[in-house]
């Protein structure tokens, strides 16, 4: 300590000012990311590479130091805007290091505010809500303390301020004389300990933003992160775009996994027409569920019994309990819904494209069914109102503005209303329908309406209660218990219709929610970020389906042509989704997983997830039924195989996108 007092007190002004610059910032970075580490039981129960998660973080923060460091030495060399011998040169840094305490202190609260919410640090991803810039403003306004984070964003702001005038003073006033040669040692010292901060390595290669993806667990490598660097890396992934030589390669794995011939020469085709297998042709309700995470559901467990009345319909219905959705996010999980399609777009979401925004369903298969869509807000949002009207002919939206019901919050009326809303439409239908329901009350701001408060009962927990069954706080864990009062005034009401008996209720999670699923699950549910695509899949019709709980791995982008065969339709399909009732082998079903966030594809098949990274090669493959390691040999055996098979679904999928254009009328 002391060598390094005389090493800082031999310095010149302009060295010592911007190590105590750079210390400042450093600061703030670190308090950041300790804010996360000790606040979130997100992180509940992690140990192993914890130290050397924040080491990482710290090396990311460094090299964001380091860049500034080097703009410093350099422009502060500018006789005019040296700080220390130039009246504009002082007023010049004092404004510009202003100016970037506030940009610093503002990314970092958001950043704070971005993982409270998803899980995810600050990235490019949050881009894609800028289309709907007044609807997220407005879900912001609702859900945090605004006025308070903007008081805290201008304190914490001005003390930095404060802190750097500080510094240019005092360092000002010093007046230890240094010798030429020693300011030439100094400038050339710190300039080569700024680029080795910015290198970040002492190997071959700088560090990277994919590096925190090989920590072993998804929760650690959030933790890492620094969100400057995340936001603008995140950038380089933002392409739209498909490989038809890729789509080849993997074409004959593809065509032997739908039941197609292996392909000749000309465009790979995956088209395949299913005809009528002379079922009866019921009407159909699909439920897309906001954030229905399996983990805190009462399905598999868990011991606050979120879902009580959900668990007794899944008793008696058609249940899958291996279901996931491609991708997090409800504009993808919708697109996939309708178009079978995994949303496998790096940048904005499919819905928001208007390259591939025309494509095939296989609902518009259902001839001569009404077709209804109900959302309690606006399906302005994604732009999936474009998707519907453009995709599916004769849909009638339902919407924000066409109900008798009072707007609760952000995203409409309340879920409750929303399904007694549809109810009302659907018992005066005289011919057969098929009807979309998208909730959304299982999201912030957690709204309760209080026309509800007095039959709906909240419930409080301790905070480690919450946390080791899955939950933040006990307003998520009673927005999660509302959906399943929402499910059972529908189904209640809807048993009172002439067409409950003659309809089949399919209940599908848009996603999932990262988070930590403790000892409910295998630890790779939780380390492997597989909380975030589990979801119930239920198809509930008493009168019509036989009870049956299905443990075969399933999709998101199975529901569309399960239904159909449910339902006995003859349908064109071109996409990735198969009828899971009508397969003769179910031992090699995938689900395909994509994480935009963290650039991983992966999938989930024969008691295995396999992740593939889009911008590393750490690998890796780990059980998800039980916390056994797998040897070498039999990773060895089984790695090629489902890295084919992830790329080959990665890779046609893409192709899919642009290719699944809907029949010209």
């Amino acid at each position: 300590m002391r060598q390094l007092a005389l090493i800082y007190l031999n310095m010149n002004k302009r060295l010592r000012w911007i190590l105590q610059t750079v210390l400042v910032f450093f600061i703030v970075m670190a308090c950041d990311r300790f804010f996360i580490l000790f606040s979130s039981g997100y992180l509940h129960g992690v140990t192993h590479n914890l130290f050397r998660a924040l080491a990482l973080g710290t090396r990311y923060d460094l090299r964001e130091l380091g860049i500034l460091a080097v703009v410093m030495l350099l422009f502060s060399l500018i006789p005019f805007l040296d700080p220390f011998r130039s009246a504009v040169g002082k007023k010049f840094w004092v404004g510009l290091l202003s100016v970037l305490s506030v940009l610093v202190v503002f990314t970092y609260v958001i950043d704070a505010m971005h993982f409270d919410y998803l899980g995810q640090r600050l990235n490019a991803s949050v881009l894609n809500f800028i289309p709907e810039g007044g609807t997220s403003a407005l879900m912001v306004w609702q859900t945090y303390p605004v006025f308070k984070l903007l008081l805290l964003i201008s304190a914490l702001s001005a003390i930095i301020i404060f802190f750097l005038a500080r510094v240019i003073k005092n360092t000002a006033a010093q007046t230890a004389p240094v010798s030429k040669r020693g300011n030439i040692v100094g400038c050339i010292s710190l300039f080569l300990v700024a680029a080795l901060c910015i290198f970040g390595t002492l190997s071959q290669y700088p560090l990277r933003w994919s590096d925190a993806f090989g920590l072993g667990d998804s929760r650690l490598s959030q933790l890492a992160l620094n969100p400057i660097q995340s936001f603008f890396s995140s950038m380089h992934f933002r392409k739209v775009s498909y490989d038809e030589q890729a789509t080849r390669k993997y074409y004959p794995l593809m065509a032997s996994y739908f039941g197609l011939p292996a392909g000749g020469a000309g465009a790979p085709d995956f088209k395949r027409t299913v005809a009528d297998n002379t079922a009866p042709k019921p009407n159909v309700v699909l439920v897309i569920c906001e954030s229905f995470s399996a983990y805190k559901s009462s399905m598999w467990g868990n011991p606050l019994n979120t879902t009580p009345f959900f668990n007794s319909m899944c008793n008696e219905g058609v249940f899958f309990n291996h279901c996931f959705t491609p991708h997090f996010g409800t504009a993808r999980g919708v697109w996939a819904t309708i178009t079978g399609i995994p949303d496998v777009l790096l940048d904005k979401t499919a819905s928001r494209n208007p390259m591939i925004v025309d494509q095939h369903s296989i609902m518009n298969d259902f001839i001569g069914y009404d077709k209804d869509y109900f959302i309690g807000g606006s399906t302005s949002w994604a732009n999936i109102k474009g998707v519907l009207d453009n995709n599916i002919q004769g849909i009638n939206i339902h919407e924000q503005g066409s109900y008798n019901a009072k707007k609760v919050d952000v995203w409409g009326i309340s879920d409750k209303n929303l399904f007694l809303q549809a109810n009302e439409v659907l018992r005066t239908k005289t011919g057969p329908f098929f009807t979309i329901i998208q909730t959304s009350d299982n999201h912030r701001p957690y709204t309760i309406p209080k026309e509800d408060k007095d039959e709906f009962k909240l419930v409080t927990y301790p905070n480690d209660t919450l946390v080791k069954y899955g939950f933040q706080n006990n307003d998520e864990l009673n927005a999660f218990r509302y959906t399943d009062f929402c499910f059972q005034k529908f189904i209640e009401a809807a048993k009172k219709e002439n067409y409950f008996k003659n309809t089949v209720f399919v209940f599908i999670g848009d996603h999932g929610i990262r988070g930590n699923a403790g000892e409910m699950f295998p630890k790779a549910w939780t380390a492997n970020a597989l909380t975030c695509f589990h979801v119930p899949l239920l198809f509930y019709a008493p009168a019509l389906l036989k009870p049956e709980k299905h443990t075969m791995i399933s999709s998101q982008v199975d529901v569309m042509p399960t239904i159909a065969g449910i339902a006995g339709i003859p349908y064109t399909n071109a996409t990735m989704g198969r009828d899971l009732l009508h397969l003769t082998d179910t031992t090699n079903n995938v689900a395909f997983l994509i994480d935009h966030d963290e650039r991983n594809i992966a999938v989930v098949t024969g008691g295995y997830v396999f992740q593939h990274p889009l911008s590393n090669s750490n690998e890796s493959l780990v059980s998800i039924n039980n916390n056994d390691p797998i040897s070498k040999e039999t990773a060895a055996d089984i790695t090629a195989h489902l890295r084919d098979l992830t790329l080959a679904f990665y890779e046609t999928s893409r192709f899919m996108l642009f290719n699944n254009k809907k029949a010209q009328k």
